[in-house]
C-alpha cells in the first residue's frame, strides 16, 4: 500500500505557496509512487496556474494528486495521512490534528518553511517542536542553498529536458509560433518580465524604449501590468494577447501559463526578471541569467534575505570561476565547475533508495547584470551596488 501524504496550504495571492506544494505533491506522487492529498483554500485561485483544475469540485484528482477543498469550517472527517505537511506555516484545522492523535502511529508531521539562505537557517532545519497539549511533534524543514539544508525542488528529468529543450532550435521557433512570438530576428534580446508592482519596473520599462539593442519582452498576466500601462502611456491594462510597440521595445503580455509551460519561458529567454520563490528557483534550473525582485518586507528584512544569497552563492561561484578562467585564459568568460552535493531532504534532489531525499551536484556560472530592483537608499546592500554593474551568481545545477 503506497505511503500516504497530506499537504496543506493556503493561497496567497502572489501564487508562491500554492506554485511550491503543487510542484511537491506532483512530484511525491510521480517519482515516489506516494498518495498524495493536496488540500487547498482557495481553488479558484489556484485554477489560474492548473488550467485543468475544476474550481467547483471539491474534490478532483489532477495529475495524480487527490485535490481537496480546505473549507474555512466544518472541516470534513478524515482519517490521517502518513506524513503531514503544513506549508509556510498553515495551522492545521484542529479536526483534522484530532485525527492524526488517533492514529496508533502518529504521523511524521513537517512544517515546511520558505527558502532562505542566511547562516541560521542550517541550525533550524529538522528542529523537533513538540505541541503543547497534544502527543504530537513536528519538524521543521527549510528549504536552501547549503548541504545541511532541504535543499530545493527539482525534478529527476528537468536538467536533461531542459537542455534538450535549448538545444532544439526548431522545437522553441514553435514554442514562439504558438505564443504569438515571431521567430528570433538578429541582435534581439528576448527578456521574461515576471515581477511586483514596483516604480523601478516602470523606470526600466521607460529606458527599454529609448536603447539601442532590439528588446523583446514576454510579460505573463500579473501585477507588473499597470507599471507597463503607466510606462507606455496606456489608458487601461493591457491584456493577454496584446502587443506593444515603443522604440526599441516590443512587448508581449501572455496569458498566465501553467507551470510547465513558465518553466519553457524561462528556459527559452536570455534573461529571466522573476519574483518571490517559486519563480526565482526555477529561473535558476532555467540556467540563464536572472534578475531577482524579492518580496518586500516590513522594516527591509528582505534585503538581509537578499543579501545571504547573494553572498552565499557569489562566494562559491567566484571561487570556482576564478580557478576555471585562471585554467583557460579566457577572464570575463562564463564558466561552469563542479561543486559539493547539495543538502538531503525529499524530492528536493538526491534520487535512490525508498525515501525522497535531496542532493544533485550543482555547477556555477556568473553574469554581469544591473543592480536589484528592490534595493532601499538606507540599506548598506543598495549603497554598496546602487548604479553600478555587479556579477549575480546563477546556479546550473545537473547530474
Amino acid at each position: 500500500m503506497a505511503q500516504r501524504w497530506d499537504i496543506f496550504c493556503t493561497v496567497i495571492d502572489n501564487y508562491g505557496d500554492i506554485g511550491v506544494t503543487w510542484r511537491l505533491a506532483r512530484q511525491l506522487a510521480h517519482e515516489y509512487g506516494f498518495a498524495v492529498r493536496l488540500w487547498v483554500d482557495d481553488l479558484a485561485s489556484f485554477a489560474r496556474i492548473a488550467p485543468g483544475l475544476q474550481p467547483a469540485l471539491a474534490q478532483q484528482v489532477l495529475d495524480g494528486v487527490d485535490i481537496r477543498l480546505w473549507p474555512a469550517q466544518d472541516f470534513p472527517a478524515t482519517d490521517a495521512a502518513d506524513v503531514v505537511i503544513e506549508a509556510f506555516g498553515c495551522p492545521l484545522p484542529e479536526r483534522y490534528l484530532a485525527a492524526m492523535v488517533g492514529r496508533a502511529r502518529k504521523p511524521v508531521w513537517i512544517n515546511l518553511e520558505y527558502l532562505s539562505a542566511e547562516d541560521w537557517v542550517a541550525g533550524c532545519h529538522g528542529l523537533a517542536s513538540p505541541h503543547p497539549q497534544l502527543p504530537l511533534t513536528k519538524h521543521f524543514f527549510f528549504p536552501g542553498f547549503g548541504d545541511d539544508t532541504g535543499g530545493l525542488l527539482c525534478e529527476r528529468a528537468l536538467p536533461a529536458q531542459r537542455d534538450a529543450w535549448q538545444a532544439d532550435a526548431v522545437l522553441q521557433d514553435a514554442y514562439w509560433q504558438h505564443l504569438g512570438v515571431p521567430p528570433r530576428h538578429a541582435g534581439e534580446l528576448r527578456v521574461s518580465l515576471f515581477c511586483y508592482e514596483s516604480a523601478a519596473a516602470r523606470q526600466w520599462l521607460a529606458s527599454c524604449t529609448a536603447g539601442s539593442q532590439p528588446l523583446r519582452l514576454l510579460v505573463p498576466q500579473g501585477k507588473v501590468l499597470p507599471d507597463v500601462a503607466a510606462a507606455l502611456g496606456l489608458p487601461q491594462l493591457p491584456q493577454a494577447g496584446d502587443v506593444l510597440q515603443r522604440g526599441a521595445l516590443t512587448l508581449h503580455v501572455l496569458p498566465l501559463t501553467d507551470q510547465h509551460g513558465y518553466d519553457r519561458l524561462l528556459w527559452s529567454c536570455d534573461l529571466n526578471i522573476v519574483r518571490g520563490e517559486d519563480s526565482f528557483v526555477r529561473a535558476q534550473w532555467a540556467a540563464r541569467p536572472f534578475l531577482w525582485h524579492i518580496y518586500r518586507q516590513d522594516e527591509d528584512a528582505h534585503l538581509v534575505k537578499l543579501e545571504a544569497f547573494c553572498n552565499a552563492t557569489w562566494y562559491r561561484c567566484r571561487r570556482r570561476s576564478n580557478r576555471r578562467w585562471a585554467s583557460c585564459g579566457a577572464a570575463g568568460t562564463a564558466s561552469r565547475t563542479s561543486a559539493p552535493a547539495g543538502g538531503k531532504c525529499w524530492p528536493y534532489c538526491r534520487h535512490g533508495g525508498n525515501t525522497p531525499a535531496f542532493g544533485r551536484k550543482c555547477n556555477w556560472r556568473t553574469a554581469t547584470l544591473p543592480h536589484d530592483w528592490c534595493s532601499s537608499p538606507k540599506s548598506s546592500y543598495n549603497n554598496r551596488f546602487q548604479g553600478n554593474r555587479f556579477p549575480i551568481p546563477i546556479q546550473d545545477f545537473r547530474t
